[in-house]
């Protein structure tokens, strides 16, 4: 709700200028009061065909159209410091000046063979790789989390056994149980001559990690840095860095939805049982976190990682046909990549259509909101009606309640078009996956609401064949089990909630 409000906030000057415009037009301007609002009127209708032809989400435009027809002045204002993506350019800027990474390595052999094992598959995940650049990797170890609570002992574990390097980039960072006990081994090892690196984000952590907690850090070897610092309201306000990664050495990284924080492990219960997921890369595979976690220290902190670091020692073993054979360390494919509002296409709204769009049996999804835009949306909705088992579990008990109450505006269109929702009575759904078909699935940082999907940089691995897979697919059935079914009956559907549901339909890309 903090959140919520703050970014409220940040809209009170645009409707203080726009009560300062009409004081001073109705009071100072009145002969000319008739003339200065028809070359306003035109102004803003050139700005609506502007938006009107634009590539952008039709939620989102509609949003700004009823804001900029409503307020002129002030809308457009908004829309030039928050709305538009051209605000994006001084963190595009300094992504541009990273040196060019140590090569990633040839999957050409890769993706032939899962060509001939699977084409239309093989297009989707070409596709993600012409839009972020991500790799194609042999999956030869990956082990699944279905809680916090299981996730840190193994991330504490592999911390101890830290050799070369630490790298530490999450969107939440609390003091606490969790992160004490991270400290604590980062610390010795920092002294044992291992680097060690943490990057969070400023607004996600605004109210649980300060700088002087980064200066702590720091004193003790550990270096520490905040992404995008909220000095101003500024134009790249919006953009926040949502991703989450632990990696050690190269060879292990860890990703999910699990923040540092000790509700995200129920150490402490703030909403009920936190159900959240997570997992472990381990091999050749983890060097795609790697990459991911240098270029962003290397654009954001103004410091290089010496390249010797970034080495990775891991070689893919196999190329070719001979991938898909049977192999004792062969465990289906994955390719780990990230979200960038900078890019034109949004990387996971365009996965999740496509995948949406092969589903034949079922579609099963993790989120804790739903706030999907409008051809994300018509992707369920057509799943659903050409038969696919398609569910989606959400919270019980929210952790925001107008984000909730926004995500329950999307109820009744998906209801009505065949889509099964369930929400976890026990507690708060933090998880975010989703499996298909029993083939195909992705676990990460992305939430299918608009700033998720559009706004944030976010982490993703989709997995191909992987025997996690088999593992998220029981998860989501056990926790479907202490789920409550939300039904056209008991959403308490009427003209009041219709009403409701329209207008925070058109705000919900601000959530």
């Amino acid at each position: 709700m903090n959140k919520v409000i703050r970014r409220i906030f940040t809209v009170l000057p645009a409707v203080l200028l726009q009560a300062l415009w009409l004081l001073i037009l109705f009071r100072w301007l009145a002969p000319w009061a008739a003339l200065i609002n028809l070359g306003l009127s035109l102004l803003s209708f050139l700005f609506v065909l502007y938006l009107i032809t634009k590539r952008d989400e039709g939620t989102y435009k509609i949003l700004w159209l009823l804001v900029i027809l409503t307020f002129p002045l002030p809308g457009a204002a908004l829309y030039l410091v928050f709305g538009n993506k051209r605000t994006t350019k001084p963190l595009r800027k300094k992504l541009k000046a990273v040196r060019e990474l140590p090569p990633a390595g040839d999957d050409t052999a890769l993706c032939e063979a899962f060509r001939m094992e699977n084409k239309r598959m093989e297009q989707a995940f070409q596709a993600l790789k012409n839009v972020t650049g991500a790799r194609l990797y042999p999956n030869r170890s990956a082990r699944y989390y279905p809680l916090g609570d299981e996730l840190f002992p193994a991330m504490l574990e592999e911390l101890e056994k830290a050799r070369r390097f630490i790298f530490v980039e999450y969107f939440i960072i609390e003091n606490g149980f969790m992160w004490d006990s991270m400290v604590e081994i980062m610390s010795r090892k920092a002294a044992q001559g291992v680097d060690v690196r943490v990057l969070y984000d400023d607004l996600g952590s605004i109210s649980t990690y300060s700088r002087q907690n980064a200066a702590k850090l720091k004193k003790k070897g550990i270096r520490c840095a905040a992404f995008n610092p909220l000095v101003v309201i500024k134009g790249t306000l919006n953009y926040r860095d949502h991703r989450k990664m632990l990696i050690i050495d190269g060879e292990t990284a860890f990703s999910g939805g699990v923040n540092l924080a000790d509700e995200y492990i129920n150490h402490i219960q703030k909403y009920g049982h936190w159900k959240d997921i997570g997992f472990c890369l381990k091999g050749e595979a983890a060097q795609a976190y790697t990459r991911m976690f240098a270029e962003f220290w290397d654009a954001f902190t103004g410091e290089t990682i010496p390249e010797e670091i970034l080495t990775g020692k891991n070689e893919t073993k196999e190329t070719g046909n001979s991938v898909f054979a049977a192999q004792s360390d062969f465990d289906g494919l994955v390719c780990s990549y990230y979200d960038s509002p900078l890019r034109a296409d949004a990387a996971s709204n365009e996965l999740y259509i496509d995948l949406l769009s092969q589903a034949r049996e079922y579609a099963w999804f993790f989120t804790p909101y739903l706030m999907p835009g409008e051809a994300l949306t018509e992707a369920f909705i057509r799943a659903a009606g050409r038969g696919v088992d398609v569910r989606i579990i959400m919270p019980g008990v929210p952790d925001k309640k107008l984000v909730f109450r926004m995500s329950g505006s999307f109820y009744p269109v998906l209801l009505e078009a065949g889509v099964k929702i369930y929400e976890y009575e026990p507690g708060f759904v933090h998880a975010k996956g989703c499996v298909i078909d029993g083939i195909v699935g992705t676990v990460g940082t992305v939430n299918l609401d608009y700033r998720s999907l559009f706004l944030h940089f976010e982490n993703n691995s989709l997995f191909y064949k992987a025997s996690l897979l088999e593992d998220l697919k029981q998860d989501f059935l056990d926790t479907q089990e202490k789920c409550r079914e939300k039904t056209m009956d008991n959403i308490g559907m009427n003209f009041r909630r219709w009403l409701l549901d329209g207008i925070l339909r058109i705000f919900a890309p601000l959530c």
